[in-house]
């Protein structure tokens, strides 16, 4: 049975983007001609979708995607611009930090006040009052004004209030990402338990392991539209190679414009050697030897060095070094290591390092590059960590750690 139906739902808001501070402002602002001090903004846009009783959706996407806007029309905190919204079900929400809770009123106080607008009586309040003040630990607190509270404490006393109250629907946005780890386990847990009672769940959250660990579906949403919706791994994965991309148009450099390219002399730091022989450019590819600076893990990779010796150059060594971003060495694998000899080199030319499957785990990565002569006594051009490049998890695979091992498991009964 569906409990929550979106149908073509559009919600939008008006921008102020400057208030008169005064009634001499307000009237200076009647005399002018473009007096256009506010637009409008499109939250969501034709937005469909449902949850079936019991399900947990999770609802995942960027910063002013609309995440919040959904949940806010479903516990009818505000009201759709057009479209359907239909809830069966009574709702407790966690929306905001502090939402809902009366500032000057006590922790208990506002238990109360918190369980008689979801529509509980006193006398089931105060039944539930001991086990509400557990949860959240807030023993010491619980008869001081909630102004004084931390957001940590807020979280605490939200969350404990929203899962004590007999809901049918629970709404959660982004609880977990406040407050002490400890708490975020059992806020977990909680959940899970919830779950099994068949309590209807929507978990918004940047946190995609929590929405992977949660959810058997998920909405992406973007531009308060949907981007795509289904499988909790499916959208996921559709989101993160989203994400890729963009980052990957977001940091890759601007071509130079053709008359720049003589007149200006690029500033390198971190570089020393002889000059014998030039490094030029350093670039990663990927399988089809296209330029990247994102790529994901266990994809081919590729490190392309074009180099110009001035001379002849017998017996150069051509080498890397990958640092990760907090200073930890990877590798420092070289053409001499792995017994690739290059009789002489002279004039410009290529080597490259390819790696059929990227082991590394998500983060960013600092390369060096290096010439240098076979005994390794005259370096000839060194370049100290200056090119950088990104790896992102898409989809199924390992997470944690710097390598990924790439094994395989097997069970056997």
């Amino acid at each position: 049975m569906q409990v929550i139906q979106f149908d073509r739902v559009s919600k939008k808001f008006t921008l102020h983007r400057e208030r008169p501070r005064s009634f001499q402002e307000l009237a200076v602002n009647l005399f002018r001609r473009n007096n256009d001090s506010h637009e409008e903004f499109w939250a969501l846009q034709d937005v469909s979708f449902t949850v079936e009783q019991g399900e947990t959706l999770g609802l995942i996407g960027p910063n002013g995607a609309g995440k919040s806007t959904a949940l806010k029309l479903i516990s009818r905190i505000i009201e759709p611009t057009s479209g359907q919204i239909e809830v069966n079900g009574r709702v407790g929400a966690l929306l905001e930090l502090g939402a809902g809770f009366h500032p000057d009123l006590t922790g208990r106080e506002n238990i109360y006040l918190n369980g008689s607008i979801l529509g509980l009586s006193r006398a089931q309040i105060r039944r539930k009052l001991d086990e509400i003040i557990a949860f959240a630990e807030l023993e010491r607190f619980i008869d001081v004004p909630v102004k004084h509270y931390s957001s940590g404490m807020y979280v605490r006393l939200g969350f404990s209030v929203a899962v004590h109250t007999d809901p049918e629907i629970l709404l959660v946005d982004e609880v977990l990402a406040v407050g002490d780890q400890n708490f975020a386990h059992k806020c977990l847990e909680r959940i899970m338990e919830m779950q099994r009672q068949g309590i209807t769940i929507c978990f918004v959250s940047h946190g995609l392991g929590e929405v992977r660990r949660l959810c058997s579906r998920a909405v992406w949403l973007d531009d308060g539209m949907v981007q795509a919706a289904g499988d909790v791994e499916d959208t996921i994965t559709a989101y993160l190679r989203h994400a890729a991309a963009e980052e990957e148009a977001r940091i890759t450099p601007p071509p130079p414009e053709p008359e720049e390219v003589e007149e200006v002399e690029p500033e390198i730091k971190q570089r020393w050697g002889t000059g014998d022989v030039e490094i030029l450019a350093v670039s990663f590819l990927d399988a089809d030897g296209r330029e990247r600076h994102v790529f994901r893990v266990g994809e081919p990779w590729v490190a392309r060095l074009h180099y110009r010796a001035h001379g002849r150059i017998e017996n150069p060594v051509f080498g890397l070094a990958i640092h990760r971003n907090d200073g930890l060495h990877v590798c420092g694998p070289n053409t001499h290591f792995a017994g690739l000899d290059i009789p002489f080199i002279e004039g410009e030319g290529d080597v490259s390092y390819r790696v059929a499957h990227l082991p590394l785990m998500e983060g960013t990565y600092l390369v060096s590059v290096a010439a240098h002569n076979q005994a390794d006594t005259t370096m000839y051009d060194y370049h100290d960590r200056l090119y950088t490049f990104k790896v992102r998890q898409v989809g199924r695979g390992e997470r944690y750690g710097l390598v990924g091992m790439g094994g395989e498991w097997e069970w056997n009964c």
